[in-house]
């Protein structure tokens, strides 16, 4: 990028440039308008579509246009004009179509296992066509295409260049070039980071935001349920997960996501999570997560197919509660412009209920009743939304697709005192003056607990979470998991406290539950860092050997501990034995450095590395020759770790592969792709080699990393 007098450089991503026909916005990252309200260019009018509309590095969608034309239309009275290629118009389209107006064709019949009188399924058509009134995305916003690369609008051309970047002419003159790709710089109010490693409470609830996609001075809605010391995140804002790591919150406590509907403050941080470590469920309606495939798919390029399967989808049903840790969630849906679940929680006798967007007036119920746009039925179970519960988180915003805040303040006092408004502004909520209202508090220091009392499994509970979230224990019979049950122990360690010394015997196989400890050892370039639900110290009991590296608290450290004779019985003969055994024969410092060092592997976590490293075995390639062949199917994935490897397409040398890097990528393997290259070797190559079925495993616990693996093609 040049000419920084014309560009401004989006704090949160994207760029503006100056113009004669105005500022120009060229990508549109998550939250990017936040950057544009209040500053005196205001938000554009004009969007140029990036090159590629999703970046995977990131997991997030880099031509979010939603709210851009919301505010243009809605607030400016004017139609956007959108630029971008003439597929990238269909794909927006259609992604449009899912966010803004809800799919075409639906029933919710599929969202009920079985209908009877005691399960009441709304026909929500009525409710889209109500709140679409005549709109159309013609209506909304205006789209030109590039024609052979190259974009006119008035005395402005905007053309891509040999690189893919963009280069703008005003008046014929080049005033900037601007990248074609979108990155994203997370930008977000924490609160004040805690002291120690959180600890997830029996039954809480954290909000991570409280206002909407407007706000430039507050983060957007979103917020975790705690339950049996698990986190639940609901309709995730984007960079949530970052937030928890500068909040002192492990990540992998949350294991789980409620999406609620498909509006890009509710859903724009969904795929960021899919690609951490692990693997993620998501529970929805099936007509939501309909939705929510085909948009994504439009903005990814990959198909709906492909998308389901980096997740683990768990339908849940209307009238059907369904058991999340422990707590039943009885779903509903809520009224708004697209299909929207809210739900109701309980848990230990407490009572927890979210509206999610809701047009909870009842003046504007009746209204859709007398038109006809719902029956009588519908009226009644709308207007028996579960104010009784003990804390009510009901959103508020600008009618006709929210509820006035004035409606929330005509509310009993009892009934206002358990009510925290969300997705509301602190300005337009101190507005109303003097209530029984709160406003939600972001910020895990002002984490909701609930009070609660243990219950008789409850330890066994916690065990067995533990287990389940170490990957090779997914395999253990029934038989073992009550022999590990028996033969644990727990151990506290504080900050700064040597858990392991290097040199001395080991005695005991370590499982972090809480807290972060580092690897303290001279041969690696960068010390690895351990956090919960991982595990040290198998080496010296399995081998008989000395510690190998010290061990240190970095900050209070709760672990579960099983003595050596108990760890080696319960694991000799088990194909956890077996895993074990080829986790500690080929872990390697060197290979360690390699994959630390490596940007292909940049993304990954150092537990992912860890499992990666079990995977690899050397293989070399002592001879010149071809080491795969154009349109062959990859047998496993290679790590160069000496010499060069060259790749061929159908014009030849296209680029050169060395030390670090990858011959092959897991998403060939995920989507059982034919190679397009020749991968070829002038002189001696040494590899490191991840076999097919080995990559199908790792990929089969870790779909995420099926994208977040790089290669230089």
């Amino acid at each position: 990028m040049n000419k920084v007098e014309t560009v401004t450089e989006l704090p949160r991503g994207g760029y503006v440039v100056k113009t004669s026909e105005g500022h120009i916005q060229f990508g549109a990252p998550p939250e990017t308008i936040k950057d544009s309200l209040g500053t005196e260019r205001g938000v554009p009018e004009i969007f140029v579509l990036p090159r590629e509309m999703f970046n995977w590095s990131k997991g997030i969608n880099v031509a979010d246009m939603e709210f851009p034309i919301y505010f243009n239309f809605f607030i400016r009275k004017q139609r956007p004009l959108i630029c971008g290629s003439l597929e990238q118009a269909r794909l927006l389209a259609t992604a449009l179509q899912e966010a803004v107006f809800g799919p075409k064709d639906f029933d919710l019949r599929n969202d009920s296992i079985d209908i009877g009188d005691d399960v009441f399924v709304p026909d929500i058509s009525g409710e889209l066509a109500f709140f679409r009134g005549d709109l159309t995305l013609k209506s909304l916003f205006r789209y030109r295409p590039f024609r052979d690369d190259v974009l006119e609008i008035g005395d402005v051309t905007i053309t891509v260049n040999a690189d893919d970047d963009f280069d703008v002419i005003d008046g014929g003159a080049h005033i900037a070039t601007v990248p074609g790709r979108m990155n994203y710089t997370p930008r977000f109010e924490v609160g004040r980071a805690l002291p120690e490693p959180f600890k997830p409470p029996r039954f809480g609830v954290t909000c991570l935001g409280p206002s909407h996609g407007f706000d430039a001075m507050d983060n957007t809605s979103g917020f975790i349920i705690w339950l049996n010391n698990n986190g639940i995140m609901i309709d995730p804002p984007v960079d949530s997960t970052r937030w928890l790591l500068d909040s002192n919150v492990n990540p992998k406590f949350i294991d789980s996501i409620i999406l609620t509907h498909c509006h890009a403050d509710h859903d724009a941080g969904t795929f960021q999570k899919i690609l951490e470590e692990g693997r993620i469920t998501i529970y929805t309606t099936k007509t939501v997560m309909e939705s929510f495939l085909r948009k994504y798919s439009a903005f990814s390029g990959e198909s709906p197919d492909y998308l389901r399967r980096l997740f683990t989808f768990q339908p849940i049903y209307i009238g059907r509660p369904v058991t999340i840790h422990g707590g039943e969630f009885d779903i509903f849906y809520a009224l708004h412009s697209i299909p929207t679940m809210g739900f109701k929680l309980s848990f230990q006798g407490k009572t927890f209920v979210y509206s999610s967007d809701h047009q909870g007036d009842p003046e504007v119920q009746k209204q859709m009743l007398d038109q006809g746009r719902i029956e009588q039925r519908r009226l009644d179970q709308l207007q028996a939304f579960p104010f009784e519960s003990d804390v009510i988180y009901h959103e508020s915003g600008i009618a006709p697709l929210h509820t006035p805040l004035k409606f929330l303040a005509s509310l009993p006092e009892d009934v206002q005192a358990r009510t925290v408004v969300y997705h509301i502004s602190r300005k337009d909520f101190d507005a109303i003056g003097a209530t029984a209202l709160q406003r939600a508090t972001f910020g895990i220091e002002n984490t909701l607990y609930f009070e609660t009392e243990p219950s008789p499994f409850e330890e066994a509970y916690r065990a067995l979470d533990i287990l389940k979230r170490l990957d090779f224990f997914q395999s253990l019979p029934v038989t073992k998991v009550q022999e590990f049950l028996s033969i644990i122990e727990r151990r506290h360690f504080t900050r700064g406290e040597k858990v392991i010394e290097e040199g001395s015997r080991g005695d005991y196989f370590y499982i972090i539950e809480s807290g972060n400890a580092s690897v303290m050892t001279a041969d690696l370039v960068r010390q690895k860092s351990l956090g919960a639900y991982e595990y040290f110290g198998e080496v010296a009991l399995m081998t008989g050997s000395t510690r190998t590296a010290d061990i240190v608290a970095d900050t209070e450290l709760d672990t579960i501990v099983i003595p050596k004779d108990r760890f080696v019985n319960f694991v000799t003969g088990t194909e956890f034995g077996k895993v074990l055994q080829r986790v500690i024969d080929r872990r390697d410092g060197r290979t360690w450095n390699l994959l630390v060092e490596s940007d292909a592997f940049a993304r990954m976590s150092d537990y992912q590395r860890m499992w990666l490293e079990s995977y690899l075995e050397p293989r070399s390639f002592p001879d010149p020759g071809t080491i795969l062949e154009a349109g062959s199917h990859l047998p496993g994935i290679f790590i160069v770790t000496s010499g060069t490897v060259t790749a061929h397409d159908a014009n030849g040398p296209c680029a050169t592969v060395s030390r670090g890097e990858t011959i092959g990528l897991l998403r060939q393997i995920m989507r059982d792709e034919p190679v397009p290259y020749a991968f070829t070797n002038d002189s001696a190559v040494e590899t490191l080699f991840m076999s097919r079925s080995d990559a199908t495993e790792l990929l089969d616990r870790n779909p995420g990393l099926a994208m977040k693996i790089t290669s230089p093609l």
